[in-house]
């Protein structure tokens, strides 16, 4: 039975929100009609107040919705009409999310207002935008713009996750091969040796006891991919996990760097795309905090905003930001005395993503042979032992 939300008033005037389940949306009206509450609002739970859970592919599904609303629009479509033939290049979840921005626009509510109501699917940045848009009465080419923010951030993100997946094929793969012979190949000479009676060299004993502790403590080994689990829910899910993951990843030598780039890119493009839009620059900062995931870099970036609104320069806020990288500072600063901060921004975002993307290669480039030269010497380690010990067995038997 699905599950609506609903928001309703009741005989003294006051609003009600609330879930409840029934066979359909015209049974749950009128049980609340019986209740004296005049429903003003009803729409499954999956697509009211926002979708809950992400699933892979719904970002796809957004971006198509924006190509089409940017598509729509300049032909002439009304907004209403536009939204309701743009429900048909999503699935059914993100399609009745949609209808419901279309409803709410029907009864006078600001298009970024009804987006809002959605923050799984669109976040404060996609409002923002569309908020710009309607205040400069320019909505077409806010869409336009987000779909081409969208499209460029997927196509990042592709690069870099292709430049990832090779490192982490390699050491899954090192890390079975490696677990095959603990704990198959190694326990079957373990008999043959310690029954040989002859004296094993320090390598070969080694190994004997590292294995053992291995073979002993295997309940706990099997205990590690839930706890990996378990710390990325934490991670995901928790804005202290989110901090602690994101310090830790700053004060690794080689990805501090990477993630410096990253996050210049993200904050130049997020406010050159929101002035761009038409928003002023303390609003377009404040949508920037919101939909950035970093909490380290938004509060980054609040801080930054507060020292422009108390009357400095971007370029004087930016320069004394020991996350933001030091030529994005410079390059604000030439922007904004060229009265042109918003294509210096857009600059920047260019420059850093495309910074980004070679330092994502080159730490997959460092990590490929790093990789094969760690396990390759475990497994030498490992065959040099048990050819010390074979020898040893059979140098003895021959005296």
């Amino acid at each position: 039975m699905p599950t609506f939300a609903y928001e309703a008033v009741d005989g003294a005037g006051r609003r009600q929100r609330g879930e409840g389940s029934a066979a359909s949306a015209a049974v749950l009206t009128r049980t609340l009609e019986e209740r004296g509450l005049l429903v003003l609002e009803l729409a499954e739970s999956s697509a009211a107040g926002g979708t809950r859970w992400w699933r892979p592919g719904r970002r796809r599904e957004v971006l198509e919705f924006t190509r089409a609303m940017s598509a729509l629009l300049p032909a002439g479509m009304p907004l209403a009409r536009a939204l309701e033939a743009a429900t048909g290049v999503a699935s059914r979840d993100v399609s009745a999310a949609i209808r419901d921005v279309r409803a709410r626009v029907e009864r006078g509510v600001p298009v970024a207002d009804a987006l809002a109501e959605h923050p799984t699917l669109f976040d404060p940045l996609y409002c923002g935008i569309v908020r710009a848009g309607e205040r400069s009465g320019d909505l077409d080419s806010a869409f336009e713009r987000l779909a081409e923010q969208m499209d460029r951030d997927e196509q990042l993100r592709s690069r870099i996750l292709s430049a990832a997946i090779y490192p982490l094929l390699l050491a899954s793969a090192g890390t079975v091969a490696v677990a095959v012979l603990v704990f198959f190949v190694l326990p079957r000479f373990v008999t043959l040796l310690e029954g040989s009676g002859a004296v094993l060299p320090p390598t070969t004993r080694a190994l004997l006891v590292v294995t053992g502790v291995l073979r002993r403590a295997w309940p706990l080994l099997v205990l590690v991919p839930f706890v990996g689990a378990g710390l990325a829910a934490w991670v995901r899910n928790t804005e202290e996990g989110r901090r602690v993951w994101s310090g830790l990843l700053l004060q690794l030598p080689l990805v501090r760097t990477l993630r410096q780039y990253a996050l210049s890119a993200r904050f130049a493009r997020l406010v050159g795309v929101l002035l761009g839009g038409g928003a002023p620059l303390l609003p377009a900062l404040d949508d920037a905090m919101a939909s950035i995931g970093d909490p380290i870099a938004r509060d980054e970036i609040a801080r930054v905003r507060g020292l422009v609104r108390e009357g400095a320069s971007m370029r004087a806020a930016l320069g004394t930001s020991t996350l933001f990288s030091p030529l994005l500072a410079q390059l604000v600063g030439v922007g904004e005395e060229a009265g042109q901060m918003r294509t210096f921004l857009v600059k920047a975002a260019d420059i850093f993503e495309e910074r980004t993307e070679r330092a994502t290669q080159r730490v997959a480039a460092l990590a490929e042979p790093a990789m094969i030269v760690m396990f390759g010497a475990i497994v030498a380690f490992v065959a040099l032992s048990l050819l010390q010990a074979i020898y040893g067995i059979n140098a003895g038997s021959f005296r």
